[in-house]
Parts: C-alpha cells; sequence; structure tokens
C-alpha cells in the first residue's frame, strides 16, 4: 500500500484526534456512570466505535472543503508567429525540413545572402524563405546565425 500524502496524513490526524475528544464528551453525558469505574470491554467498545464514526464523518467534510482537482488540459503545440522581417546570414546556414538539428537538410543558404522570416518560430528556429541557386526555398533555420540586414558584419 503507498504511503498517504503529508497532508491527508495530518488532516487523518485531526479528525482523529477531534473525533476521540468528542466521543469522550458525549459518551461522559449520555452514557451511565459505573460504566467507566473500571475499563471494560463496554467502554472500550464505545471509545472505539464513537472515535471511528466521527472520525469518518469528520474526514468526509474535510473533502467538502478540498477543492476538486482539476483535469489536466492537454497541451498543443502550435508553432508561435512573429513578424516578417529580411534578415542576412551570418556565415554559411543550413536550411532544415523542420526544427532542430536532428532534421534533414534541405540547401546551404551562403554567408551574406538575404532571407525573409515566414513568420513561424519555434524557440530559436525560424522558418525562412531564402533564394539559393536561382531557385526560392523556405526551410528553418537557427535564428542565431541571422543579422538584421541594415547590420554590419564584425571584422
Amino acid at each position: 500500500m503507498p504511503p498517504l500524502p503529508f497532508a491527508l496524513t495530518w488532516t487523518l490526524l485531526a479528525c482523529a484526534c477531534a473525533a476521540l475528544a468528542l466521543t469522550l464528551v458525549l459518551a461522559a453525558f449520555i452514557t451511565p456512570r459505573q460504566w467507566w469505574r473500571r475499563a471494560n470491554a463496554r467502554a472500550l467498545a464505545v471509545l472505539v466505535g464513537g472515535t471511528a464514526l466521527f472520525t469518518c464523518l469528520f474526514m468526509l467534510g474535510a473533502q467538502r472543503w478540498q477543492p476538486a482537482p482539476q483535469p489536466l488540459a492537454l497541451a498543443t503545440v502550435v508553432p508561435a508567429l512573429a513578424p516578417i522581417h529580411t534578415y542576412r546570414v551570418f556565415d554559411d546556414l543550413n536550411l532544415r525540413a523542420a526544427s532542430g538539428t536532428g532534421a534533414a537538410r534541405i540547401a546551404v543558404v551562403p554567408g551574406g545572402t538575404l532571407v525573409t522570416t515566414t513568420g513561424r518560430i519555434d524557440g530559436d528556429w525560424w522558418e525562412v524563405s531564402a533564394s539559393v541557386d536561382q531557385r526560392q526555398v523556405t526551410g528553418w533555420a537557427s535564428s542565431l546565425w541571422l543579422r538584421r540586414a541594415d547590420e554590419r558584419r564584425a571584422r
């Protein structure tokens, strides 16, 4: 049997203590005084039964005050959209079929070439469109290798 969560353990302990106290108070007023002059099975049964009954009732009451667990929503991954801008490739750049270095390489964009973003991003990976060997190619590129078109290359 797995251990109880910490909060449930303290809730159960508090309910059991309150139930024992309530049982003792009620037993003192409801049962005959001679039952309690010496320990006997009947007095023990009253204490155990009353404590168990009130503990269960208190635990049911405590559950009503705890917030109901919310179902987890399934997250759908939607590529974020970024503004469309023109960038200059810093150095030869691999254009890939998907984001990430494990994706297939579509083309190599030479350093200095202008590329235009499509607006789709996935972390540091941006979908770009570039002209490579007189053909328009769209693929994913690491944004770390792109510079603003008006930015000068450091010498």
